[in-house]
């Protein structure tokens, strides 16, 4: 049976070789590499991808969010699981919409941590648990608020919640737990648990177009005219017809994205 391959990275370097004392421990784990920095990690992760990146999502060289996402685009197959200090809704919706499969603190009993590990690598998202908290959901909620009006300006490019994901969203934000949702709204378990997957793809595929949209604003001057180096101190002003035209052209690029995402 192949083994399931585990990068590490963390500053720590205590809690770093712990958890690679553990996984040595079992016969299905092999670490493939460990690190002190999220920095160093990622061209190691590129050169001989893992099935699991461990990483820290509060590192000072690179964000555990930002490499996430990185990963995402160029190496998708590589499932993350961030480790955090302790679970705040900020950084846990922040792990969730960057693409993380799960989130652990450096508390987590070690029968637990395999556990986790294993049903990552099986392609569960054990992550969409930390939407079940109140405090999540309403930022969830709060940030399709935001999408909505958002969505006015890029022709709708943006995914928002359907009737149903809101209302299940809702809930939970309102205080209910899992067992209540399923009974106010008169649906299993299981089918609120792969709705609340779905609002994760929702999230992270509208930011990964947010990062589109915001380099391309950065670099509309150039898109447009096509500017090279040289010509970095002409003007930067461009014309209605020329706004107009990158605005089709960066509306046609969400479009592929979404189109890509789906």
């Amino acid at each position: 049976m192949e083994k399931i391959k585990v990068f590490l990275s963390d500053p720590q370097v205590l809690f770093r070789e712990g958890i690679h004392f553990i996984l040595s421990g079992e016969d299905d784990f092999e670490v493939t590499g460990e690190t002190t920095s999220n920095k160093e990690a990622f061209p190691l992760i590129e050169s001989n991808p893992p099935h699991i990146a461990i990483l820290s999502l509060q590192d000072t060289t690179l964000d555990g969010c930002v490499i996430t996402r990185h990963l995402k685009r160029s190496l998708a197959s590589v499932a993350v699981i961030l480790i955090l200090e302790k679970k705040e809704p900020e950084k846990l919706f922040q792990a969730i919409t960057c693409g993380a499969s799960a989130c652990l603190t450096k508390d987590t009993e070690p029968d637990y941590l395999l556990d986790i590990i294993r049903v990552v690598n099986q392609g569960s998202q054990p992550i969409i648990d930390e939407m079940l908290t109140p405090e999540v959901a309403a930022r969830v909620l709060a940030e399709f608020k935001d999408v909505a009006t958002v969505n006015e300006q890029v022709d709708n490019l943006l995914a928002d919640l359907t009737s149903k994901e809101s209302q299940i969203l809702s809930t939970i934000a309102a205080g209910s737990n899992l067992e209540q949702v399923a009974a106010k709204l008169d649906i299993n378990e299981e089918t609120i648990r792969r709705t609340l997957r779905t609002v994760q793809s929702k999230l992270i595929n509208n930011d990964q177009a947010h990062a589109v949209f915001e380099a391309a604003q950065r670099s509309m001057p150039v898109l447009i005219r096509g500017k090279s180096s040289k010509d970095a101190g002409t003007s930067q002003y461009v014309t209605r017809a020329e706004f107009n035209e990158f605005k089709e052209s960066l509306m046609a690029r969400f479009k592929s994205f979404i189109s890509d995402k789906s």
